[in-house]
C-alpha cells in the first residue's frame, strides 16, 4: 500500500495532464516561435494555457509570464525589482521563514551592501506587523512575503501588508511567494494590490520544470536571462511548451474542483490532527487547523525521536512524508522556520511535515496514523531506554 503525504514537495500529475503532455510530445511538438503551422499550433496552446491561468487568478493574460518553476519566478521578481529600482533605494524587507529561493536572494543582496530587514514571526508563524511598519522608510524598494508557509502552513495577512504600505505612503513594491498558496487557498491579487506573484506547476498536480509569475500591469522588471526575447523579452529561452500546456490543463481542472477538493482536504487534515493528538503522547502540533492555516499542511513534532528515523520507518510501511522543505532537505542544520517560531532543538529534530492531496482518503489517514503510532512506539522503546 502506498500513501503519499508529501504533496508540498511535489504532487502526482493528474491523468488528464499526462495525456495532454503526451499529445504535445506526439502531435504538437513545434517551436512556438516558428512561423509555420506546427509553430503556430504550439503558440496557440501556450496562449490558451496563459488565458486559463489568468482567468483562475482573475488577472489579465498579458500579466502572466512563464518560467522554469517557483525558484526562477521568485528570483525574477526579486532581482528584477531590485535591479530596476537600484537608484530609488537600497532597503528590502522579507521574513525569517521564507523559502530558500527568497532568503538566499536577499542574502545575496545583503552581501552586496543592501540593507535587509528580516521580520520576526510569532509562535504560529505570523509576521510582526508593528515591526514591519516601523521598518519602512523612504529607501524601501521591495517587500517580499510568502503567502502560505511551506513547512507549517501559516497564511500571512498580505492584505494588511498592503494597507500598511498605503498608510505609510510607501512606493515599495510587493512580491508574494504564492507557490504553496496557488490552487490551495482563495486568492485576490487585484484586491490585495499585489505587484508580483510566483507559482509553480508541480505543486498543483502538473509537471515539474514549469512555473509562472504574475506581474501587475505597469510594473517593470529588469530581465535576469537574456536571449531570444521570449515572454516579451522578460524571460528569454524556448518555451517549455509541454510544461506550460500541462500546467494549464492542471489549472483548468483545479479551477472547476477547487472548493470541493479544498473542503475534502480540510476534513482530512482535521481528522488526522485529532487522531494523532488523542492517540500519540508527547507530541507538539506546530500548525493550526483554523482558517488562518492552509488545510494542506500540518507539521508535528514527536518528542524523543529523530524525524529522519521516523520518516524511514514510515517509508517501510509505504507512507511518504517529509522532515521539511524538499528544496533544502539535504542541507545541514535544522529548520530555520521551526527555529523562528521558537521551537527548541529537540522539538525541531523530531518534526515531520504531512501534506495532503484531494486524492487522499480517510482510509489512508487511518492506515497512516496506525503505522505512525506503532513506529513512534518502536523508536521510543530504543531511544528512551
Amino acid at each position: 500500500m502506498e500513501i503519499y503525504l508529501d504533496n508540498c514537495a511535489t504532487t502526482k500529475p493528474r491523468e488528464e495532464v499526462i495525456d495532454e503532455i503526451n499529445y504535445m510530445l506526439k502531435t504538437c511538438y513545434g517551436n512556438p516561435s516558428s512561423l509555420h503551422r506546427l509553430g503556430l499550433n504550439a503558440e496557440k496552446k501556450v496562449n490558451e494555457s496563459r488565458e486559463i491561468i489568468a482567468n483562475f487568478l482573475n488577472v489579465r493574460k498579458d500579466e502572466i509570464y512563464f518560467t522554469s518553476g517557483g525558484t526562477e519566478s521568485n528570483n525574477l521578481a526579486i532581482q528584477g525589482i531590485v535591479e530596476k529600482n537600484i537608484r530609488s533605494g537600497r532597503h528590502i524587507i522579507t521574513t525569517k521563514i521564507e523559502h530558500p529561493s527568497v532568503l538566499n536572494v536577499f542574502k545575496y543582496y545583503e552581501n552586496k551592501g543592501y540593507n535587509v530587514t528580516y521580520l520576526d514571526v510569532d509562535r504560529y508563524g505570523f509576521i510582526d506587523l508593528e515591526q514591519f511598519e516601523n521598518s519602512l522608510d523612504d529607501s524601501t524598494i521591495l517587500v517580499s512575503i510568502m503567502l502560505v508557509n511551506n513547512e507549517i502552513g501559516t497564511i500571512e495577512p498580505i492584505w494588511r501588508i498592503r494597507e500598511i504600505l498605503k498608510d505609510k505612503k510607501s512606493n515599495a513594491l510587493l512580491h508574494v511567494d504564492g507557490i504553496q498558496a496557488f490552487g490551495k487557498i482563495p486568492l485576490y491579487l487585484k484586491k490585495w494590490e499585489v505587484d508580483t506573484f510566483s507559482f509553480s506547476g508541480h505543486k498543483i498536480y502538473g509537471p515539474k520544470g514549469v512555473g509562472g509569475l504574475y506581474i501587475r500591469k505597469g510594473v517593470n522588471l529588469d530581465p535576469i536571462v537574456f536571449g531570444g526575447n521570449q515572454e516579451k523579452g522578460l524571460r528569454s529561452g524556448t518555451e517549455n511548451t509541454l510544461g506550460i500546456v500541462g500546467m494549464g490543463c492542471a489549472v483548468d481542472i483545479m479551477s472547476r474542483n477547487f472548493h470541493e477538493e479544498r473542503e475534502k482536504v480540510d476534513e482530512l487534515k482535521k481528522y488526522f490532527v485529532q487522531r494523532v493528538s488523542e492517540e500519540i503522547s508527547d507530541i507538539k502540533v506546530n500548525s493550526g487547523v483554523d482558517e488562518n492555516f492552509s488545510p494542506y499542511i500540518v507539521n508535528v513534532t514527536f518528542l524523543g525521536i529523530r524525524g529522519e528515523v521516523l520518516l524511514h520507518f514510515l517509508e517501510d510501511s509505504g507512507i511518504y512524508v517529509s522532515t521539511g522543505s524538499a528544496c533544502s532537505s539535504h542541507g545541514k542544520g535544522g529548520s530555520h522556520v521551526l527555529s523562528a517560531i521558537g521551537l527548541k532543538n529537540n522539538e525541531i529534530e523530531g518534526a515531520i511535515r504531512f501534506s495532503f492531496s484531494y486524492s487522499n482518503t480517510k482510509e489512508e489517514i487511518d492506515y497512516a496514523v496506525d503505522k505512525l503510532k506503532n513506529s513512534v512506539s518502536d523508536i521510543r522503546k530504543v531511544t528512551m531506554r
